[in-house]
């Protein structure tokens, strides 16, 4: 049995040696096999990488775009990844094609003629020539038939009009748009980097279509030749819903629209109120108008633009100013009413029928669930339209009692047209730096803003409390914007002119000055100037409180 055991067990040894010897090797060497595999898989993207990231470099290092282009390709490059998809080039397809593709589906507004009917009356002050502050004479050394159009404007072209209730639904926000302070475009703007401004050299308006029909029939009830689409940015029109029930909104929304008051052979002559303003209170199904309210705001001095050609062509000399509108306004006569009605016994009564008695209708009171104010869904247009305006900007008095009590800068712009609508001499400059990201964080976190009339200042000289300030202010200001940093006692610290200011920031190709990073995105030269100059401003202030 001993025998036995010896001769099996060096057997089984010798086999199971064997068998050791055969696995040890070959699972270092799977081990090994897995790993450079890793190793090789992980390379390639890194490698892939690397490669892209050297031509990159050198695709910018060789550029000839110069600072705007490489700024145009970027806002196009959204991904970052320095070439154009399809998808990314076609903004530039559709302005250099002029193909766009379909709008979303406009539902059609049906006439129902047993539908409800809404009474509007327009009425209307004409411009006060002497209100302009260029051509106190209505315009000084323009010949008599460039203002035929203005002068014979004296009243609305159709002082009165009746609409069914239904097309108003055009006022109705869209299903994810239905809260109280919600905003939503009633008609988009379609000016941006690529389009421009719109042509100056034309007569009469394209045909509206979808939403703009209803605005440009309204509009038609003052004059012949509205221009939904205007020539400048923010165009078309917004709305907010301030009140809201179970039945009905109380819908405030604002409008930018002109007139071209010439007609051939005079040359073109651009009448453009500050904004159309105004709200309405309707059913949710639209079938019934409880008021309506349109109008050019009258509660400053200066409330409508003015330009006009020397010339038929684009190219003509242009001339502008501004001046006052008391009135410009269109407002329902009283709720939408039936046409036809059926009385208790189940007769029908059409109160088209001029031989029967007018029916005398009683409306309930509307009690709203939720609401805010006025000013408040104001607000909310504003910062639609401008983004800018997401810093408060307060009225003279109110900006250096605010800047006292938190013990900050004034930053004011004083200027010859409102900030905040189409009447607006500094428009480029609410369309550029003001509303830049890195302006609007320095000025919410160390100035209260304001802007002013120059005429409004003018007025203020008179005022005891204000005077000394708004002269100040006066005694710096040049034609058309000033911009200022002032102390609460008034003081202008420090302070640049518009004009000199974009002279000074227009970005030329052939600079090679201005830094440009993908990575860190794009700061244009204007707004690291302004920042420049708000900041030198705060330094410059310092002497001033230091003594």
């Amino acid at each position: 049995m001993a025998a036995d055991v010896d001769k099996t067990i060096p057997e089984e040894r010798s086999q199971n040696s064997a068998r050791d010897g055969q696995q040890g090797p070959g699972s270092g060497s799977w081990i090994s096999r897995v790993l450079w595999t890793l190793l090789i898989v992980g390379a390639v993207p890194v490698f892939a990488f690397g490669f892209k990231y050297y031509q990159d470099t050198q695709l910018l290092k060789r550029h000839t775009l110069g600072a705007e282009g490489l700024f145009l390709f970027s806002s196009l490059d959204t991904n970052h990844d320095l070439y154009l998809s399809p998808e990314e080039f076609k903004p530039i397809a559709e302005k250099l094609t002029g193909i766009t593709p379909p709008a979303d589906y406009e539902e059609e507004v049906i006439h129902d003629p047993n539908g409800e009917t809404l009474t509007l009356e327009a009425r209307m002050q004409p411009l006060l020539l002497d209100s302009m502050t260029k051509s106190k004479d209505g315009f000084l050394g323009v010949s008599h038939s460039s203002l035929s159009g203005l002068r014979s404007w004296k009243s609305p072209a159709v002082p009165s009009s009746s609409f069914s209730a239904g097309q108003f639904r055009v006022f109705l926000p869209p299903k994810n748009k239905v809260e109280v302070g919600d905003t939503w475009w009633v008609i988009p703007s379609e000016l941006n980097i690529f389009t421009g401004y719109l042509p100056n050299n034309r007569y009469h308006p394209p045909s509206p279509k979808g939403k703009e029909v209803l605005i440009h029939t309204l509009l038609s009830m003052f004059h012949p030749r509205p221009f939904i689409k205007s020539r400048f940015a923010p165009q078309g029109a917004v709305a907010c819903i301030r009140a809201s029930n179970d039945f009905y909104y109380d819908i405030v929304f604002r409008i930018h629209a002109e007139f071209q008051l010439n007609d051939v052979p005079d040359f073109p002559f651009w009448f453009t109120p500050g904004q159309f303003t105004g709200h309405i209170v309707l059913s949710k199904d639209a079938s019934h108008v409880r008021h309506f309210h349109l109008y050019v705001p009258s509660d400053r001095s200066l409330n409508v633009d003015m330009e006009w050609l020397y010339g038929a062509s684009e190219s003509s000399n242009m001339e502008v100013d501004i001046g006052y509108l008391p009135q410009l306004e269109l407002q329902s006569t009283g709720p939408s009413t039936p046409s036809v009605i059926v009385d208790e016994e189940g007769n029908i009564i059409d109160s088209r029928d001029g031989s029967m008695e007018p029916i005398q209708f009683v409306f309930e009171d509307i009690h709203w669930a939720a609401e805010i104010s006025r000013q408040e869904a104001a607000r909310r247009l504003d910062v639609t339209l401008y983004p800018f305006k997401k810093v408060s900007y307060l009225p003279f008095s109110e900006a250096f009692e605010r800047a006292e009590a938190e013990k900050k800068l004034v930053h004011s712009i004083l200027l010859w047209g409102a900030l905040d609508d189409q009447s607006c001499s500094g428009r480029t400059l609410r369309e550029t730096v003001l509303e830049s990201s890195p302006v609007l964080a320095l000025l919410n976190q160390s100035f209260i803003s304001s802007w002013s009339l120059v005429r409004e200042l003018e007025s203020m000289q008179q005022n005891g409390a204000l005077s000394e300030k708004a002269k100040l202010h006066l005694e710096n200001y040049n034609f058309p914007v000033e911009m200022m940093v002032a102390l609460p006692n008034g003081t202008i610290v420090h302070h640049i002119n518009a004009n000199f200011f974009l002279d000074q920031t227009a970005m030329k190709p052939e600079e090679e000055g201005a830094t440009f990073s993908f990575s860190g995105g794009f700061e244009d030269p204007s707004t690291s100037t302004y920042i420049s100059f708000l900041k030198e401003g705060l330094e410059r202030a310092k002497e001033y409180l230091a003594q």
